[in-house]
């Protein structure tokens, strides 16, 4: 069950009006804290994510699940249930699977959310990506910061710009 917080934060992103994705993003979050805290631990980075999404679709996200080809069909099969599954009314959770899941977690290391992990895994993820794409993405995210958020960015990226020169 993810934490009320983290619940709070994505509601208050779908009530900005912003993607799916990033209402998934503070479930993500939620796991890689997790995984800090020694909650448990995860293969990889991708693991984490992926479990992170799976617990926003059943929190009711509208994330939908992988288009054909995108992912394997088990992947896209596990999350339509679990997109159906938050849509719907809460279901039976089975306790017994939920400790075998959570004591698989804790035997599993806890370098998945290490700055680096996480680096490696969005850099990969990036590079599947073309370069239109990725403009694509950057223009789209401009239209949800509003005047003072963009007012935020500009800021920040004149000091990246100094910072590299000095």
């Amino acid at each position: 069950m993810p934490d009320q917080a983290t619940m709070r934060r994505a509601h208050d992103d779908a009530r900005r009006g912003k993607s799916a994705s990033t209402q998934a993003g503070e479930f993500v979050r939620e796991e890689f804290h997790h995984i800090r805290e020694g909650k448990h631990g995860a293969r990889s980075a991708k693991q984490a994510i992926a479990i992170g999404l799976s617990k926003a679709r059943r929190a009711g996200v509208k994330l939908p699940p992988p288009a054909a080809g995108r992912a394997s069909n088990k992947v896209r099969r596990k999350a339509q249930r679990d997109y159906k599954r938050g849509q719907g009314g809460n279901g039976h959770v089975s306790h017994r699977r939920s400790r075998a899941v959570l004591g698989a977690l804790k035997r599993e290391g806890h370098g998945a959310a290490s700055t680096r992990a996480i680096s490696r895994q969005a850099r990969t993820a990036a590079h599947r990506r073309t370069a239109s794409e990725r403009s694509a993405s950057a223009r789209r995210a401009v239209t949800t910061k509003g005047r003072h958020g963009l007012s935020l960015a500009g800021r920040k990226a004149a000091r990246t710009r100094m910072a590299r020169k000095g």
